[in-house]
């Protein structure tokens, strides 16, 4: 867990102690048309013996530019799409080289592209950590190759400390929190025992942890709140019709369903409209994400709380590996902006998302 971190508007800076070294263009020679030929031929021959057709190509390195190896987590969730997509797009308008890998759900698959981030002397490596624990090898092999680190989302607990320089995202304990108050909140005048369904993401992952203890940080205070049962989602929506089933099995008298994302929200009410259960009258829903398809639920009244948690961070990312390749003084830990929606609100406040 990220301990006394810093928001946008309050944050300690430092001096980067690791810059990469200045890339110098190369000059292009002029070469006959029987060696351009033989090169052909050569790389014919290797992609027939070591390679096939399917395989993804390398992306060179252009030599004037600052190049981010990014390495994102997978593709889970519409919340997980919206930044990447926000990091691609903010990546272009800077002029910044991207080079980003998809893990699709891996740990294995983070690092094995960030060890290709190192081989190929990229000049900041930026990752959403799938999980908190496994990452001391591979990055201190990035540190001894003089190339900084920066984690995106999500945090990681490192046995070595120095080895990432910088964390930007979501105060994930202070979404539980959010969550939990509001609850509390909304059932001020309700007696006891309040029975809450919890539908997790992706097991010893940080928002899970975060989101997990936060709500019962705010529960402390209130003992008639009963956490009754709690599923991993994976932040799937697949997942969270497989989790609302289970629920309505083991546990069906519940007063409140709390799914770490709206994707595991969605697919929940997707099962509960299949049985009859209306999330407008029959039970309270709390969704943290707030992405579009929540946000369009809440207009509906099928769900009653959205967290925010904040995808569009592509800019203060941009911004960070700019301040780092130059040298420049940087904030260690950065907290994106994040408000809280409900169905009390006047709707057409409400963001529009993409």
């Amino acid at each position: 867990m990220i301990k006394n971190a810093l928001t946008t508007k309050d944050r300690t800076e430092r001096t980067v102690p690791i810059v990469p070294p200045g890339r110098t263009k190369r000059t292009v020679p002029i070469v006959s048309p029987f060696a351009l030929f033989v090169a052909l031929l050569a790389v014919c021959l290797a992609v027939l013996t070591f390679g096939s057709c399917g395989e993804k190509a390398e992306e060179p390195v252009i030599q004037d530019r600052i190049v981010l190896g990014f390495s994102q987590l997978g593709d889970e969730s519409e919340w997980r799409s919206s930044s990447s997509n926000d990091v691609k797009r903010a990546a272009e308008e800077a002029g910044i080289q991207l080079m980003f890998e998809n893990a699709q759900q891996n740990q294995f698959n983070q690092i094995k592209a960030i060890r290709s981030f190192i081989l190929k002397g990229v000049d900041v490596i930026a990752f959403c950590p799938i999980v908190e624990e496994g990452w001391d090898n591979v990055l201190e092999e990035a540190k001894a190759a003089g190339i900084p680190v920066i984690l995106v989302d999500r945090n990681i607990k490192a046995e070595t400390e120095g080895l990432y320089c910088a964390f930007i995202g979501s105060d994930f304990h202070g979404e539980g929190v959010k969550a939990g108050r509001w609850m509390a909140k909304r059932f001020a005048g309700a007696e006891g025992p309040i029975k809450v369904a919890e539908i997790i993401g992706t097991e010893n992952s940080s928002p899970t942890i975060g989101r997990y203890e936060g709500l019962r940080e705010v529960f402390k205070n209130y003992p008639k709140f009963e956490i009754v049962i709690s599923v991993p989602g994976d932040f799937m929506r697949s997942k969270g019709k497989e989790c609302m089933e289970e629920i309505l099995e083991k546990a069906p008298d519940i007063d409140i369903l709390y799914a770490h994302n709206d994707d595991t929200a969605m697919g929940a009410i997707e099962v509960l409209e299949e049985h009859g259960i209306s999330p407008e009258s029959d039970l309270v829903i709390v969704s943290v994400d707030a992405q579009k398809s929540g946000l369009e639920a809440l207009r509906e009244g099928k769900i009653n709380c959205l967290v925010e948690c904040n995808p569009y961070i592509g800019d203060d990312l941009m911004d960070l590996v700019f301040k780092i390749v130059s040298g420049e003084p940087y904030p260690e830990m950065t907290f994106v902006e994040e408000k809280v929606y409900t169905d009390k609100d006047d709707f057409s406040t409400l963001p529009i998302r993409p």
